[in-house]
């Protein structure tokens, strides 16, 4: 746990060297430097808690979904958790001051979130018991719902670069950040997907096939709502 804290604070103190050079400077040529930064730090700050890895995985598990499917979910993840937090930068520090806990994590928008994860679990189970089929954006879904609670560093990042009056930098870090964000993600859901086809081939038996389909689809949605369950208790 210590070393996350102390990852988070070097993450944090050299997003604040970048912006604060591009303050003194305004040469844009920095804002490109900015990208590979963001990248690095965007893909190496998805691997600590709280950016849906969990949940995405638990779904490709239990879902039918392919490579291609797995990494729409894992895009529409990143682009929510990056978005929203671009989004509420915006909105302005009074109303951020009010609803805002934490390393920027609304208890509100928590709570909306986890609601919909579980009800995304809840489908799961559903499906399972009836085996019924695929819903088309289905796994945006799941992306959308799990990343709405924004991203701390990005949400750190914009309003640093506001309060510098350099919001181009903050938008500039805020992409390379998804990018980065996107590449760890899209990790977890491909490794996910190839080890639950490999899973599934093993069972070659259509019976066994089908059976242990539809356990992974409960199990993974049970899962799901627990999760869910947790971030609505958290918030």
């Amino acid at each position: 746990m210590a070393f996350l804290v102390d990852l988070q604070r070097w993450i944090n103190g050299a997003v604040s060297d970048e912006l604060t050079a591009f303050e003194a400077t305004r040469n844009v040529a920095l804002l490109f430097g900015i990208l590979p930064l963001g990248i690095a730090l965007g893909a190496v700050h998805a691997f600590t808690p709280g950016h849906g890895k969990m949940v995405l995985a638990s779904y490709v598990a239990g879902s039918r979904a392919g490579v291609a499917r797995s990494l729409i979910a894992a895009f529409t993840l990143s682009a929510t958790h990056v978005a929203s937090a671009v989004l509420l930068a915006l909105v302005g520090t009074s109303l951020l001051s009010r609803t805002l806990v934490g390393a920027g994590q609304s208890e509100l928008i928590a709570s909306i979130s986890g609601g919909l994860v579980a009800l995304v679990g809840v489908w799961l189970v559903v499906r399972a018991v009836r085996s019924a089929p695929h819903v088309h954006g289905e796994g945006m879904a799941v992306g959308m719902a799990a990343g709405l609670v924004p991203c701390p560093l990005t949400l750190f990042a914009m309003m640093y670069a506001i309060s510098r009056g350099v919001p181009e930098a903050g938008l500039a870090f805020a992409v390379s950040m998804l990018i980065g964000i996107t590449l760890t993600l899209a990790a977890v859901a491909v490794a996910t997907a190839l080890a639950r086809d490999r899973a599934m081939a093993m069972a070659q038996n259509p019976v066994v096939f089908d059976r242990v389909r539809r356990a992974s689809d409960a199990v993974a949605g049970m899962l799901l709502v627990a999760l869910g369950l947790m971030r609505v208790m958290q918030g």
